[in-house]
């Protein structure tokens, strides 16, 4: 079950608001001056995925380390990360107003001539000044992997999220002209979105809580 939330978290991440709004943005940077060099924004956007997913990896492993530490408590540290989960979910449907993680960052535009090895370090830079944007799920994700006490579980969990945020991304490059429909429903409904983000996270700090 695990497995399951936290890809879907990584989904719930792209299409959140401040992030999806700039999507076209991120596009631009991987397809360059030549919008015909398909294959070369395709790569871009791989590398892309892999540099924010590195990182995640990393923040698993701090994540697993702390859960080892606290391991004698785990049955109070399921109802803190529970709780804690329950309060972003709470946060998400605005019911709640979490400044720490509703904060969002600009963007850098230094992105000229990306080739597979910048939009590595370019992702890398997203996955630092984008966190706080991301940071609901974000921090959902790091919290449950903490709660497992497993390093190699929570490397798989993190990889699950990234894969969960990273695919729309190839995906959106590929079919950019043909999601554009998508995109626009998407924003229409974004109330109605959080709500069922905010839904699933509240289902998943019940989870950790009570199994």
């Amino acid at each position: 079950m695990e497995y399951v939330f936290t890809f879907i978290e990584g989904i719930a991440s792209f299409i959140s608001p401040c992030l999806l709004p700039m999507l076209p943005i991120y596009i631009s940077y991987f397809i360059g001056e030549d919008d015909k060099k398909t294959k070369k924004a395709i790569l871009n956007s791989i590398g892309f995925v892999l540099g924010f997913t590195v990182v995640f990896l990393i923040l698993s492993i701090f994540a697993s380390s702390i859960g080892g530490v606290l391991s004698h408590y785990i049955k109070y540290v399921k109802i803190v990360f529970g709780i804690l989960i329950i309060l972003l979910g709470l946060n998400y449907m605005e019911i709640l107003n979490l400044k720490l993680v509703n904060k969002s960052r600009v963007v850098n535009n230094n992105t000229k001539d990306l080739n597979f090895i910048k939009s590595i370090l370019f992702g890398i830079l997203f996955s630092i000044s984008w966190t706080p944007c991301i940071g609901t799920f974000l921090s959902s994700a790091l919290l449950l992997i903490a709660k497992q006490q497993d390093f190699v579980k929570g490397l798989i969990l993190m990889l699950l999220y990234s894969i969960g945020l990273g695919i729309p991304f190839v995906v959106s490059v590929i079919l950019i002209e043909k999601l554009k429909n998508a995109f626009a429903f998407i924003k229409k409904h974004y109330n109605k979105i959080k709500i069922i983000s905010g839904i699933i996270l509240i289902v998943m700090g019940i989870y950790i809580i009570f199994f």
